[in-house]
């Protein structure tokens, strides 16, 4: 009789756990809900059904064992999907508009809880603010919030423990700013509502000020909740280019605080400004923003199509280049009538990413600067084949085991980045869209790295609902690989997982 080697009991306890406490988040669109005289069904029906099920799970015959790296990577698959499907709940109840096909809601929830910011929308006026603020929530919540809630929910957190807070930040070692690892997803988790505070109170003080008059209460805290957590749903169409230009320049220091390690922000905070300022992917994280604002700024300048003054010019550049490079995926500007310069550039910025420890997708600072200082240590030993030369990173070694993942990973998401892209071509001549390629390979970017906004009909003012529900149905899976990073999914359907 085969047995499976890991304790499913102990994953499935954890998934219950965090599917019955997403009743507490799912308590504020009903609130607004009330308040605005709309619809509550909607949210009681999410809120029963994540009861239901989080309860079953949770009480499940038989004594859950511990976390261990097995179960933490099945746990870690379940919750995303489970939450992200009961987060599709309320999409659906209200059968609005594209909502009313349940592969359209879940698309939306799943967009939203990876933070990808993806949307099949088509029209906003039709959805009430309760729906639309749920849509800002779920991504504030999938920023941080599930892995930091599922790691603080259990009072002692070992091996398991620190497997949670690694696939999330896909570090060797967890560094532990506390001896207890659930202290240090409580202190994160404090810096993240702490963020998300102080975003409502400069978006919302711009507008009592009289300097954004179209930023009310409402949109304050929609715009906060998803430029910290890197997301970008907006509840305006327009998104962020809907409000005046301070806004926009307003948004682009949260963007990038939630695209920084949050460990790192937290020493910073708290007296070690330097371990931050001296960190070597801080550097160039920022440094490649700055490179590809400087490239962007300069392609529209040189544009006579685009009609921006300097500051707009440099605004729009700023905005756009850091909403790619953090994976937020506003928009000030329907970049879709860019030069074909400007929306390549935007295009290179899908794949770099925030820091390691951050609310950020895509595939990370991190990776891409261990990569190549990688290359160029092997093109020194090409030259100097008796050297012996360590790859190191703000002063530290970086083992080769560490290398050889980073080389695998970089590899695997480009495979899946080529494969996905040619399933988008060909489905599209199968349902007759006839999608290009650059539009494919946007889409495909966008949704498998997080990001939100491609090009075409999917631009930044755009929607994906022209994609068929095969080509959706994929994207689904996608967001949901991309943001827990491939592994955790891919290592479930290996035998060995199961067997060894």
């Amino acid at each position: 009789m085969f047995r499976p080697r890991v304790d499913w009991r102990a994953s499935l306890d954890l998934t219950g756990r965090v599917l019955w406490y997403l009743a507490i988040p799912l308590a504020f669109p009903l609130l607004l809900a009330v308040w605005y005289g709309e619809s509550v069904v909607p949210f009681f029906a999410a809120i029963l059904v994540t009861l239901a099920v989080g309860g079953a799970l949770w009480r499940l015959p038989g004594d859950p064992g511990q976390l261990g790296p097995r179960e933490a990577f099945l746990a870690v698959a379940a919750i995303w999907f489970l939450v992200a499907a009961v987060g599709a709940i309320p999409f659906a109840v209200t059968g609005v508009g594209v909502f009313a096909h349940p592969i359209n809601a879940l698309f939306e929830s799943m967009s939203g809880l990876t933070t990808t910011g993806a949307t099949t929308l088509q029209s906003f006026s039709i959805h009430g603010r309760a729906i639309l603020m749920w849509r800002q929530l779920i991504q504030w919540l999938g920023g941080l919030g599930i892995l930091i809630l599922a790691t603080a929910i259990l009072s002692e957190l070992g091996v398991g423990g620190a497997q949670l807070m690694e696939t999330e930040s896909q570090t060797r070692n967890v560094d532990k700013l506390t001896p207890r690892i659930v202290e240090t997803a409580r202190l994160i988790w404090g810096l993240y509502l702490g963020l998300t505070g102080l975003a409502i109170a400069v978006y919302y003080g711009l507008g009592v000020a009289g300097l954004a008059p179209e930023m009310d209460l409402y949109n304050a805290v929609a715009h906060a909740l998803t430029s910290v957590a890197t997301a970008g749903f907006s509840p305006e169409p327009l998104s962020v280019g809907a409000f005046a230009p301070i806004i926009q320049w307003a948004v682009v220091p949260f963007m990038i605080a939630g695209s920084t390690s949050f460990v790192l922000l937290y020493v910073a905070i708290n007296g070690e400004p330097m371990r931050l300022l001296g960190n070597e992917e801080f550097h160039f994280y920022i440094g490649t923003i700055a490179v590809f604002t400087a490239v962007v700024a300069a392609t529209l300048a040189i544009d006579p199509t685009v009609t921006f003054g300097t500051e707009a010019t440099l605004r729009h550049a700023v905005f756009n280049v850091a909403s790619m490079v953090t994976t937020t995926g506003y928009a000030s500007a329907d970049f879709e009538l860019w030069s074909a310069a400007a929306k390549h550039m935007l295009f290179v910025c899908m794949f770099l990413g925030g820091m390691v420890g951050s609310t950020s997708c895509s595939i990370k600072s991190l990776r891409w600067l261990v990569a190549l200082k990688t290359f160029r240590r092997d093109l020194f030993t090409s030259i100097h084949p008796e050297a012996v030369r360590l790859v190191r990173l703000s002063g530290r070694p970086v083992d080769e085991e560490t290398i050889r993942d980073i080389y695998a990973y970089l590899l695997l998401s480009i495979v899946l980045f080529v494969l996905f892209t040619g399933f988008v071509i060909v489905d599209s001549v199968r349902v007759g869209t006839n999608v290009s390629e650059f539009e494919a390979m946007g889409a495909a970017a966008s949704t498998f790295l997080n990001i939100g906004p491609a090009f075409g009909d999917a631009g930044p003012y755009g929607t994906y609902d022209g994609f068929s529900m095969v080509t959706k149905v994929a994207m689904i899976i996608l967001m949901w690989i991309g943001r827990i990073e491939i592994i955790p999914v891919l290592v479930l359907f290996t035998p060995s997982f199961w067997r060894s």
